[in-house]
């Protein structure tokens, strides 16, 4: 089967990125790689990864390789400033499951948005009172180097499709 509109794609991988500055572009480097004890699974048209993502796939079957790179722009774009915002500390207290380690430069806060969806954000600093923290996603201002190979496509199951995941995410 090919890729195609609503199919369940698993896909083996690596990630690597790049960063242009001053019109020279940083050696990638892997920041994730998904192999066969761990295939990434989505439901194509569904995957809320990058439009130019999913059209590099598009007809590809299992056992198909792939490489591609992904430019900035087209992927999650340039840092937006007003996604970077001061928060009360009082807010990330232990009784919210929060713990002091957790709230250091650099580290990744799990969070959830008004309506309970994940997202994460980036402590950019502590200012005591305040913590900074960063809400872009943390590909912003990347290209994106993948190289891989369709590990599985496979017609995707009504309750896959009304659910918008897989069955494995749909019974966690």
């Amino acid at each position: 089967m090919n890729i195609i509109k609503s199919a369940v794609v698993g896909l083996t991988y690596e990630l690597k990125v790049s960063k242009e500055a001053d019109e020279i572009e940083s050696v990638p480097f892997s920041v994730e790689v998904r192999g066969q004890e761990d295939p990434f699974y989505f439901i194509f048209g569904q995957s809320g990864l990058p439009e130019k993502f999913e059209s590099y796939l598009v007809d590809k079957k299992e056992g198909d390789t792939f490489n591609f790179v992904i430019s900035s722009q087209d992927a999650y774009g340039e840092a937006d400033d007003e996604l970077i915002m001061a928060l009360p500390k009082e807010q990330f207290s232990k009784d919210r499951g929060f713990e002091p380690a957790m709230l250091e430069e650099g580290n990744f806060l799990p969070l959830l948005d008004e309506k309970g969806f994940p997202l994460q954000a980036k402590v950019l600093k502590d200012m005591g009172a305040e913590i900074l923290l960063d809400f872009n996603h943390p590909l912003v201002g990347f290209d994106l180097h993948f190289e891989g190979e369709v590990f599985e496509v496979r017609e995707a199951t009504t309750e896959e499709l009304q659910a918008g995941q897989i069955q494995d995410e749909i019974d966690e």
